[in-house]
């Protein structure tokens, strides 16, 4: 029997709201099996996604409520339609309505895909061009440093032994945040 599942991300802890709403759109689109994790797109290792993949099965459907929750860029995206592709699964897309078992979706989903990564293109080269008027006006402050208390967690979780990703998820902080504090002499 065919299965719909549902797959929510975002970036950070702090997308409550958004990630709540995914929810919500995923279960009125009829989704019966869920999958969810809040972490970057672009991150090496998304267990939730994998973990999804892996159970996905020959006439299922993943449904996603936009592209940038599955990929961030063409080429990734274009990677995971091939790959659900071999496994006759099917991808629908909520906002925009696409769905790749009907003939025009692939196609879409392509040219959709392709705008979205020269949208994130344009969008960091915006931002860097802000960051550099604000370092040029002296009002750039750079990033919020690390909590010390998170940064204690963090040497802890080290000292019990839990690899970089567990004491991210655990300390509720960027993988990147574990290796600086490690590197840090913790």
């Amino acid at each position: 029997m065919a299965v719909l599942i549902g797959y929510a991300r975002t970036s950070t802890i702090e997308q409550v709201a958004g990630f709540e709403d995914q929810k919500t759109k995923l279960v009125n689109a009829g989704c019966t099996e869920f999958y969810s994790e809040q972490i970057s797109s672009v991150a090496k290792e998304r267990p939730e996604f994998d973990a999804m993949l892996r159970f996905a099965r020959r006439g299922d459907t993943i449904v996603a409520t936009k592209i940038d929750r599955l990929a961030r860029n063409a080429s990734s995206l274009l990677r995971l339609v091939e790959l659900l592709g071999e496994k006759q699964v099917a991808l629908r897309i909520l906002d925009p309505e696409i769905d790749t078992s009907k003939p025009m979706g692939k196609f879409l989903l392509t040219l959709l895909g392709g705008l979205a990564e020269m949208e994130r293109t344009q969008m960091l080269e915006r931002q860097r061009i802000g960051i550099e008027r604000a370092r040029r006006d002296k009002k750039y402050r750079g990033r919020k440093p690390v909590a010390a208390d998170k940064v204690a967690q963090i040497k802890q979780l080290k000292a019990e032994g839990r690899r970089p990703t567990d004491i991210a998820q655990l300390a509720s902080v960027a993988r990147s945040t574990v290796y600086k504090v490690i590197g840090q002499g913790g």
